[in-house]
């Protein structure tokens, strides 16, 4: 498939397929995520969306924020469903870009089995996951998605429980695993980055996997405005690493000059506000791992041998979502 290179972020086009008027909380990740995918992919395309976030707030009936045709069924098979367009596009000699975006939910838990399925064969099509790390679209329940400690409905606050207990499940190694042609992680706080590896994706043929980071304010208990700034701590401190998987080969496209305290990511967010320094520490012994295996590096644990942050960062005390 022929396009037009977009290196970086001054080469997106300006053409937007998810308009104004739709029904995202302000600061939302999966908002920011979806208009900028929609504008490296052009218009020739196809999107099929499940049960999640983006279904809710980008089709308040009885419009659609989409410019592009828009597909709707049920929460577990995105997989499937853009397997069968796809099919249906090239029985009638149409060359479409047909891309499923689903939440993590739908990623990592209830749609785990049709991706895996069209992995596995190789389709021709693109899955965006838009990770909020819950089902924030039916009331904040945890997910497979979700990290260690965070508060959710379902991962509550006790006295002897403290927060969801396991760490996040590793979905794209999982997908990495089916030997797909392309698989990348992305952040909406590096831009270029980002539409690189959304015009790789569309530059290549078969089964791609984009996996994008989207705060999520209302869930994260967060404040609108420091959205961006939390996509960018979640790098820094290594809770979202940058990487792709080209042709079974890895690479990482974004390396933090040093690895920033995770509690400087923890304390932008309510969720994670009950957390003890036991807990805390826990959780930076597991980034050290990740960061150990990811790159290569001998790194003393526990805790990481890491640079203290020269400013403290604090919750502004915003009377929507609390401290």
């Amino acid at each position: 498939m022929v396009t037009k290179e977009i290196k970086t972020i001054k080469d997106l086009p300006r053409d937007d397929y998810l308009t104004r008027g739709h029904g995202a909380c302000p600061g939302c990740g999966v908002a920011i995520a979806v208009k900028n995918i929609a504008r490296v992919l052009g218009k020739d395309t196809i999107v099929y969306v499940p049960a999640c976030c983006l279904i809710v707030f980008s089709a308040l009936y009885p419009a659609s924020a989409f410019k592009w045709p828009f597909f709707y069924t049920a929460f577990e098979n995105i997989g499937a469903v853009i397997s069968g367009i796809k099919a249906a596009l090239k029985r009638r000699g149409k060359e479409v870009t047909v891309v499923g975006m689903a939440g993590d939910g739908g990623t990592f838990d209830i749609g785990l089995q049709a991706l895996s399925g069209a992995a596995e064969r190789n389709e021709d099509v693109i899955y965006v996951c838009l990770d909020n790390e819950a089902y924030m679209n039916t009331g904040i329940q945890r997910s497979g998605a979700t990290p260690f400690g965070a508060w959710t409905t379902t991962s509550p606050i006790g006295k002897k429980v403290q927060g969801k207990r396991e760490f996040k499940k590793d979905i794209d190694a999982i997908v990495a695993a089916h030997n797909i042609p392309y698989m990348a992680t992305l952040s909406i706080a590096h831009p270029n980055d980002f539409v690189r590896k959304v015009q790789k994706a569309k530059s290549e043929r078969g089964f791609r996997f984009l996996h994008v980071l989207c705060p999520c304010v209302p869930g994260w208990r967060s404040e609108a405005s420091k959205s961006v700034t939390i996509a960018r701590l979640a790098v820094e401190t290594g809770m979202w690493i940058l990487y792709e998987v080209d042709h079974g080969i890895e690479k990482l496209t974004y390396k933090p000059k040093t690895l920033v305290p995770v509690k400087e990511y923890l304390q932008l967010q309510g969720r994670f506000r009950h957390m003890s320094e036991e807990d805390v520490e826990k959780l930076q012994t597991w980034i050290c791992e990740r960061w150990k295996h990811q790159f290569y590096e001998e790194v003393p644990v526990p805790p990481c041998k890491i640079e203290e942050a020269k400013k403290t960062l604090i919750i502004d005390e915003d009377p929507l979502h609390g401290p």
